[in-house]
């Protein structure tokens, strides 16, 4: 199923210069409407009129978070406040938020965008969908919620937080759906099996997840947690919010809403373009907004991209699920780890639970890195051989995927914290004691 199938299926050639029309225009309107921009074109010698063909992006200085923070609130905004309909910001965990903002057309674009991710992932008109991401400032919710509307599915925004109310509405609403994050898909789903209802009062069908990172082994455990179907999205507030990308029902990639957002991938120690089909770090420059237009914003994800069509029918490039960010890459002796490794290995052993926590520490001059992991295997809690035979495999599948050997520490069921939002995985104490 499409939702808007001329442009999900549009040939490469038409696409590209449907993709050139729009750089030319967004790279003219950044430069007439925003300072920042008009002093980085400058300095550059880009205009417009420069702009022959898609590869000349590469000559556009890239954009970044600190750009935004250092422009808080509104000095990247190319409207006036009388034309902006929406504020949206980051959580700010590490100084100012960034704050983007919509005008009518960009909430249009918005949900176009998240009807044809949540059309490909399975949702039609006929389900009752369950969002539990919270509402407010953070996009997801809202995004997710003005797609699924505008496709005709019912919404039932229960945001995140008071779970056991949230799996109550879902058994007596009938709900076929469920928007959330992985983790927390997954800590309803370790709550519905606490409670005296059987899983069979459920009806779910399909989970529409995104906000953080979905390894394929933690989506198996979800539905197999559920008996549903997962499909993953990809978004960030600064571009738009989720809707940038996301997975049909073939699940080989993440396509591109891309007439609206141009993606590259680029070394990120360099910036150079990199090969078709090489992993770097994903640009996207929007190519029709209006509010907070963003030229080579640097997302700080590592991904690649596939121009093949895909089995589903859809033409346009799919990018792969995210393989970790280049500033939440942790460097271990002199190793680079991401998270998502670590995690493959750990929600693979069905000895374990979902939740884990990273601990980086410094001892001397060394950097070590401790794997805490909740037993899910309740039945072992006492078999102190058990556990150490668990411990031992987790230690060795890590240090073949890692290169590295790192301490893994099993710890009781339910011990470690959890999260409605985005898991916080990393817990780096190597500042601690400078």
């Amino acid at each position: 199923m499409y939702f808007q199938k001329e442009i999900e299926t549009m040939n490469r050639k038409e696409m590209s210069a449907l993709q050139l029309e729009r750089l030319k225009w967004t790279v003219d309107y950044c430069y007439k409407n925003v300072p920042f921009y008009t002093k980085k074109l400058d300095e550059a010698g880009v205009t417009a009129d420069k702009i022959k063909s898609l590869s000349d992006i590469k000559y556009i200085p890239v954009t970044t978070k600190a750009d935004l923070r250092d422009n808080y609130p509104f000095g990247l905004f190319a409207q006036p406040m009388k034309n902006i309909v929406r504020i949206h910001a980051s959580s700010g965990t590490t100084g100012k938020p960034t704050v983007v903002g919509y005008t009518k057309n960009d909430l249009e674009l918005w949900s176009d965008c998240m009807a044809r991710i949540v059309t490909a992932g399975g949702a039609t008109s006929e389900d009752i969908v369950q969002i539990s991401f919270g509402y407010g400032m953070f996009t997801g919710a809202l995004g997710l919620h003005y797609g699924l509307e505008k496709i005709g599915a019912t919404v039932v925004p229960n945001s995140s937080g008071n779970t056991e109310k949230a799996l109550m509405f879902m058994r007596d609403f009938k709900t076929t759906a469920l928007v959330a994050t992985p983790s927390y898909a997954l800590y309803m789903a370790e709550t519905a099996r606490e409670l005296e209802y059987p899983m069979s009062d459920y009806n779910l069908r399909i989970g529409l997840l995104g906000s953080e990172g979905c390894t394929p082994e933690m989506r198996n455990e979800i539905e197999k947690a559920w008996g549903i179907f997962v499909t993953d999205n990809y978004g960030m507030s600064e571009l738009i919010g989720p809707g940038v990308s996301g997975e049909c029902q073939e699940r080989c990639g993440l396509h591109f809403n891309e007439d609206y957002f141009f993606p590259e991938i680029v070394d990120s120690e360099t910036l150079e373009p990199l090969d078709e089909g090489e992993a770097g770090e994903l640009l996207v420059t929007t190519l029709c907004k209006e509010g907070i237009p963003l030229l080579r914003y640097r997302t700080r994800d590592i991904t690649r991209l596939n121009y093949d069509v895909c089995k589903c029918g859809r033409t346009g490039v799919r990018m792969e699920k995210v393989l970790g960010r280049s500033d939440d890459m942790l460097k271990i002796r002199g190793v680079n780890v991401f998270p998502s490794q670590i995690e493959s290995v750990l929600v693979a052993n069905e000895k374990i639970g979902g939740q884990y926590q990273l601990v980086v520490r410094r001892e001397g001059f060394t950097d070590t890195l401790e794997v805490k992991v909740e037993l899910g295997d309740e039945s072992i809690l006492d078999k102190f051989s058990e556990i150490e035979k668990v411990q031992k495999n987790i230690s060795r599948n890590l240090q073949t995927v890692l290169g590295i050997q790192c301490k893994v520490s099993i710890v009781e069921p339910k011990s470690l914290e959890r999260f409605v939002g985005k898991a916080k995985r990393v817990l780096d104490l190597r500042n601690e004691n400078k």
